[in-house]
C-alpha cells in the first residue's frame, strides 16, 4: 500500500488531492477518475472531487471522498470565472496539494485556479478532441497547460505530439499511463448462471446461436451502420445465418441517427437477426451472454474500454484497427484487428471466428484475461498517478 504523505520543512503532511470532471457517468474518464478516488482515501491521501452531478455519484463512498457539486461541466465563460473562485476558495480551504482537470471546460478553470493558489495542476488528455480551427486548438491546449498531463495511451501521446508540439516545452512534463479496469468486476467468475438465463430470457436470446455483441452509445464513429453492413455480407457472401447480434446502447437522443439504423436492418431484413438494447446495469452480464464482442469504430478511441473489458471477461474481442485497441489487444491471439470502414473485412473475421472450435474460442478469451490482468488493471493504473502525484510535490 501507498502512503500518501510528503516531507516539508522536516514535517509529515498529508497529500490531498482535487479531481475535477465535468460530469460522473460510466464513461471511461469518468470511472477512472471514481476509481482513483476511491484509491487515494485507502492510501491515507485526501481525496476531493468536483462535478456536476452524474450516474456514478451514487456509488461515491462520501464518508470517505469530499463530494462538491459544481457547474464544471459549462463552457459559458463567466460560469468558468465563477468555477475558478470557488474552487480556489475550496483549495485554501481544504489545503490541496493537487489540482488533477479531466476535462476542457474545467480545465480552464483549474489552470486559472492553480495560477491563483500556486498548486501543481494536472490534466489527463481522454481523446483527440476536434481541433479543425485555431481557435477549437486554442481551447484544447488548456490539457497541456499543466504541469504534468497523463496520455491515455500512447496513440494519444503520439496524437499530443504530432499536433500540439507548441504548447509543448521542457518545464512540462507528457507521460502515458493507461487506462485501467477493475479486473474483480469484470471476471466471468462472478456471473451467476441464474441471472444469464434470465437476462437471455429479458433479450429474447437463443442458446443455440453465436452471440455476437456491440456495446457502445449509438452516434456514426462507433461504426453501427458498418457492423450492420457486415452483418449483411455474412449472411449473402458467406452463407452464415445461426446467429444473433445485439447492438447495446442508448442513441442519448440522436433519433435520427438510431431511425438511419433501424431503416437499415429493415433494407437488409436482419429484423430477427439483430436486437437493440438500450443499457444494461451490469455490462459485464451483458459480456457473458456473447460468444465474440466487437469495436467496429470508424474513428480512433483514444483507449478502446470495450475492447479491456471483453478481454477482461475471457471474451475474443474483434476491433478496428486504429487507436487505442491496436495496444491493447494482441492480435490472432486474444482477438482479431481489421481494417477500420471496411465491412467487408469485418464479416469475414466474423465468419473466421464463427468458424472456430469453443475450446479455440476459450484459449483466445483466456489469453485476453491474462493480458489484461497483467497490464490494464486499475490498481496499477491508480499506482501510476499516485506516484506523479508525489514527484510532483517533491519538485
Amino acid at each position: 500500500m501507498f502512503k500518501c504523505y510528503y516531507i516539508t520543512n522536516k514535517m509529515t503532511t498529508k497529500l490531498n488531492v482535487l479531481q475535477v470532471i465535468p460530469k460522473l457517468g460510466y464513461g471511461g474518464a469518468e470511472t477512472g477518475c471514481y476509481d482513483i478516488a476511491h484509491f487515494l482515501t485507502e492510501n491515507d491521501c485526501g481525496s476531493f472531487l468536483v462535478t456536476s452531478g452524474g450516474a456514478l455519484l451514487k456509488f461515491v463512498k462520501k464518508d470517505k471522498v469530499k463530494l462538491i457539486r459544481l457547474p464544471v461541466h459549462s463552457k459559458n465563460p463567466l460560469l468558468i470565472l465563477f468555477n475558478t473562485l470557488i474552487l480556489s476558495i475550496y483549495i485554501f480551504i481544504f489545503k490541496i496539494d493537487i489540482i488533477h482537470a479531466r476535462s476542457r471546460a474545467p480545465a480552464w478553470s483549474c489552470y486559472f485556479a492553480s495560477i491563483i493558489t500556486r498548486r501543481a495542476f494536472v490534466t489527463t488528455f481522454h481523446g483527440t478532441y476536434n481541433f479543425k480551427s485555431n481557435f477549437k486548438k486554442f481551447y484544447n491546449s488548456v490539457m497541456l497547460r499543466a504541469k504534468l498531463t497523463i496520455a491515455g495511451s500512447n496513440f494519444i501521446f503520439d496524437h499530443i505530439n504530432e499536433n500540439y508540439s507548441e504548447y509543448l516545452s521542457k518545464e512540462k512534463k507528457l507521460r502515458v499511463i493507461f487506462r485501467g479496469i477493475n479486473v474483480d468486476y469484470f471476471n466471468s467468475k462472478n456471473i451467476s448462471f441464474l441471472k444469464q438465463e434470465k437476462l437471455k430470457q429479458e433479450w429474447d436470446l437463443s442458446s443455440n446461436k453465436f452471440t455476437i455483441l456491440l456495446p457502445g452509445r449509438l452516434t456514426y464513429w462507433k461504426g453501427q451502420e458498418k457492423f450492420i453492413e457486415s452483418l449483411n455480407i455474412l449472411i449473402e457472401d458467406f452463407n452464415v445465418t445461426n446467429f444473433q447480434a445485439i447492438i447495446l446502447g442508448s442513441d442519448q437522443g440522436r433519433k435520427v441517427y438510431s431511425k438511419k439504423l433501424i431503416n437499415l436492418i429493415q433494407r437488409y431484413s436482419l429484423n430477427k437477426k439483430v436486437k437493440f438494447i438500450q443499457h444494461c446495469n451490469e455490462m459485464p452480464l451483458a459480456y457473458s451472454l456473447a460468444d465474440v464482442v466487437v469495436s467496429a469504430s470508424i474513428e480512433p478511441e483514444a483507449f478502446g474500454r470495450v475492447s479491456v473489458e471483453a478481454q477482461s471477461m475471457g471474451k475474443p474481442i474483434v476491433a478496428s484497427n486504429i487507436g487505442g485497441s491496436k495496444e491493447t489487444i494482441i492480435n490472432k491471439k486474444t482477438g482479431f484487428l481489421y481494417k477500420h470502414d471496411d465491412p467487408r473485412e469485418l464479416a469475414k473475421i466474423l465468419n473466421t471466428v464463427i468458424q472456430l472450435s469453443p475450446d479455440e474460442l476459450k484459449f483466445m478469451g483466456n489469453e485476453g484475461r491474462k493480458n489484461i490482468t497483467k497490464k490494464f488493471d486499475v490498481d496499477t493504473m491508480c499506482q501510476s498517478n499516485l506516484k506523479e502525484y508525489k514527484r510532483l510535490i517533491k519538485n
